[in-house]
């Protein structure tokens, strides 16, 4: 299948709209085109920084803005990090992502991340950060600490951002991508579903996604964990079939992309994830924690994928090589 910049919205809605059976199974056929089957990137994500964010993101427990309970904590050591990034190798995860509650990073926490890009592309994993807007400066110096992937989420649609958001705007997170890709770093953008939006809205967000000049190379789909103390603490849950939808469509739409299955796995059954992957998506977050939300363990996953009969894509260096070096050290 060729790679395709201009879809138009129209294209999108008729795919959404197709037999729920026949757009899943059109999903595997193109994913089977470009990726190999069965196969699934693990990732690992670590929060560096916890809350006190100064955003008004109405899901987000992180925000100083909400009562959620959630216990903030500074950033943790860098030593602290690159032993939580060894034991991720070591479960198996060939990805390590690093997320901070900050609107930006300030220079002064410019020399810790850079020292931590370093460190965790030293053991052989691919490294993914999560900082807020970044400005060209910045985004140039994380690609060449040796930043492979920077998450910048646009969350929803451009029509109903400013329902979920309203301290930074869509084009602000635009801009972010822009400095991301223009430093030559790998674009990790998605979204989150279920945040009170409609299927128009989705429609929207894949839009945005699918006609940048450049395909994100990783395309988070998150579906909403509501958390008491936020604004959207008591939205109705959206269906998984949607959600599976909205997987299956990005798939279709952006076909050189891995699609991750990120908040809201955790109560999903291994019959809805297992309906995930047939759509198309191939990475996930494995853990018992998403920053600050609950996540399915590494012992489930690890269930599952022999259930399933899925392997995790190798990482660079292995578990045993990785002993190996610390007992020659």
């Amino acid at each position: 299948m060729q790679v395709r910049n201009d879809w138009t919205r129209d294209e999108i809605q008729a795919l959404y709209e197709q037999p729920f059976l026949d757009l899943v199974f059109e999903a595997q056929r193109i994913h089977r085109q470009h990726f190999q089957a069965n196969s699934i990137q693990v990732s690992t994500l670590l929060s560096i920084k916890t809350g006190k964010c100064p955003e008004d993101c109405k899901y987000c427990s992180q925000s100083a803005r909400y009562d959620s309970k959630l216990e903030a904590e500074k950033r943790i050591a860098v030593d602290k990090v690159i032993q939580e990034a060894k034991e991720a190798l070591a479960s198996g995860s060939s990805r390590f992502c690093m997320g901070a509650a900050w609107r930006n990073p300030h220079e002064r926490d410019m020399p810790y991340v850079l020292e931590m890009v370093q460190e965790v592309k030293s053991l052989g994993l691919e490294t993914c950060m999560t900082l807020g807007m970044l400005n060209e400066s910045q985004a140039v110096r994380l690609k060449d600490a040796g930043l492979d992937y920077y998450n910048h989420n646009l969350d929803t649609s451009r029509e109903y951002y400013s329902h979920i958001i309203s301290t930074r705007t869509f084009d602000d997170r635009l801009t972010t991508i822009d400095h991301v890709r223009n430093a030559g770093m790998k674009v990790c953008s998605g979204g989150i579903v279920g945040l009170g939006e409609n299927r128009s809205d989705r429609i929207g967000l894949l839009h945005e996604l699918a006609t940048l000049s450049v395909h994100p190379e990783s395309v988070p789909i998150n579906m909403l964990v509501p958390i008491e103390g936020t604004p959207l603490a008591d939205v109705e849950k959206l269906d998984v079939v949607e959600w599976i939808r909205t997987i299956a469509v990005g798939r279709i739409i952006m076909p050189l992309s891995y699609i991750r299955l990120s908040a809201g796995r955790e109560s999903l059954s291994e019959s809805d994830q297992a309906l995930a992957f047939m759509a198309g998506a191939n990475s996930l977050f494995s853990g018992e924690k998403l920053l600050t939300t609950p996540n399915a363990g590494e012992g489930k996953d690890k269930q599952m994928f022999e259930k399933l009969g899925l392997v995790a894509e190798k990482a660079k260096a292995t578990a045993a090589e990785l002993s190996f070096d610390a007992m020659a050290s």
